[in-house]
């Protein structure tokens, strides 16, 4: 039997995962759970894309860096642009639901902080917050350990021929990211010097 379009997309599977708790159910549950669902599916794509944008860095290729650095802003873009619709819900009809969430929290969103740590902002002990063992807890320990963006772009310029001091390139990738007079000193060179790589700047900056 020839591959459909719901097959392919799971569709099935993908619209039975809108479970409203609420008794009814409340009308904006829904809203509530398709946005939240869909900003996970954003923030899988961003770090499917985040992957990426490393290894081009890694190999130099910084027009294929540029347009993967367009597409992770344009998500970011996205992504803001769903708080219009989420607003559209008010404090009332937020209520009506609120209790049926227990103690479930976005702040409990594991590739939230999968993002967080890939950009740099790494803190361990936010790993107590899910249980050892759990598959949960792997990802993010993966995430804390492996370089950071901020990492594979110091190493980038590296490989461009600019003089990163080492401590910058062989620091701990667990720990945050941290200021580096020697490094802002680079900076200024690859913006007057090196329009492209200044192009990878900037789109840095927006992250």
């Amino acid at each position: 039997m020839a591959l459909t379009y719901g097959d392919y997309l799971a569709l099935d599977e993908l619209l039975d995962l809108q479970r409203p708790r609420s008794e009814g159910p409340e009308h904006d549950e829904m809203l509530f759970i398709v946005i939240h669902q869909v900003y996970e599916l954003w923030f899988k794509e961003m770090l499917h894309e985040i992957d990426e944008l490393k290894e081009r860095l890694s190999t130099g290729d910084t027009p294929a860096a540029l347009h993967t650095l367009k597409r992770i802003l344009t998500v970011l873009k996205t992504q803001v642009g769903q708080v219009d619709i989420l607003e559209t819900m008010t404090p009332i009809s937020f209520n009506s639901f609120r209790d049926r969430l227990d103690t479930a929290s976005g702040f409990e969103s594991y590739q939230f902080r999968e993002l967080e740590f890939v950009l740099g902002h790494k803190r361990d002990p936010v790993l107590r917050h899910y249980p050892a063992g759990t598959p949960e807890r792997r990802r993010l320990q993966r995430r804390l350990e492996e370089p950071s963006l901020w990492d594979a772009f110091l190493r980038f310029l590296s490989d461009q021929g600019y003089e990163v001091p080492e401590a910058d390139l062989d620091r701990d990738p667990s720990e945050p990211t941290r200021e580096s007079p020697e490094v802002q000193e680079i900076l200024l060179q690859v913006y007057a010097d090196d329009p492209l790589a200044s192009q990878v700047c900037e789109r840095l900056v927006d992250l």
